[in-house]
């Protein structure tokens, strides 16, 4: 989302909401973020419900990339489709910030984020089905769902956690944490020729 003015205020958009939430943020103080008049951003988007629907169809054409699962799926596979969810997630963290408050502005986003979450549930079963055939886990066919449900929970929602608890950490720390959860959950489930593979990787994300 680079170059031409719209683009340009998408990105100041989605900063300063990420920055400040979407409730914090005004038209006017966009406008001063790309040094443009309120008139000529109003040209390009009436209302900020536009700004917002259109960072929300941004999000979703990020998010169907993120939730293509490998066929024959690798450790190190599901390590990249981790890399790349943390990243998207990031990206629009105000989406999950300032989420019950959204929904009741724009319901899209509540209709948006509700198929996104469903999605990630199914992407990581795939995922736990795919790496426990190949020998990586092991995990009963029965437990996969509740699992996969409990790794989406911790991506999308550990955070919000954090804020509850009054811990204030950095959006790269939240997102370095949230992975090390992830494998931390999937760590006792590692048949024992990858486990040592797991923890490697774990041991990237320490904060």
């Amino acid at each position: 989302m680079t170059g031409n003015t719209r683009n340009r205020i998408l990105v100041a958009s989605l900063l300063l909401f990420n920055d400040h939430g979407e409730p914090g943020t005004s038209t006017n103080e966009i406008a001063d973020e790309v040094d443009i008049s309120p008139g000529n951003l109003h040209y390009h988007f009436r209302r900020k419900r536009q700004i917002v629907e259109a960072l929300l169809d941004e999000f979703r054409a990020d998010a169907r990339r993120v939730l293509i699962v490998s066929e024959d799926a690798t450790l190190d596979d599901f390590w990249v489709f981790l890399h790349l969810l943390l990243e998207t997630t990031a990206a629009y963290r105000f989406l999950f910030r300032d989420l019950e408050t959204l929904v009741e502005a724009y319901p899209r986003v509540g209709s948006v984020l509700g198929n996104f979450a469903r999605g990630l549930s199914a992407a990581f079963e795939l995922y736990l089905h795919r790496l426990s055939t190949a020998g990586v886990l092991q995990l009963q066919e029965s437990e996969a769902t509740l699992v996969a449900r409990n790794l989406a929970v911790i991506a999308l929602f550990s955070g919000r956690f954090e804020r509850l608890a009054g811990k204030r950490i950095s959006a790269d720390d939240e997102a370095l944490q949230v992975a090390s959860s992830i494998l931390a959950a999937l760590r006792p489930f590692a048949a024992r020729e990858s486990a040592g593979q797991l923890d490697e990787l774990a041991s990237r994300y320490k904060p």
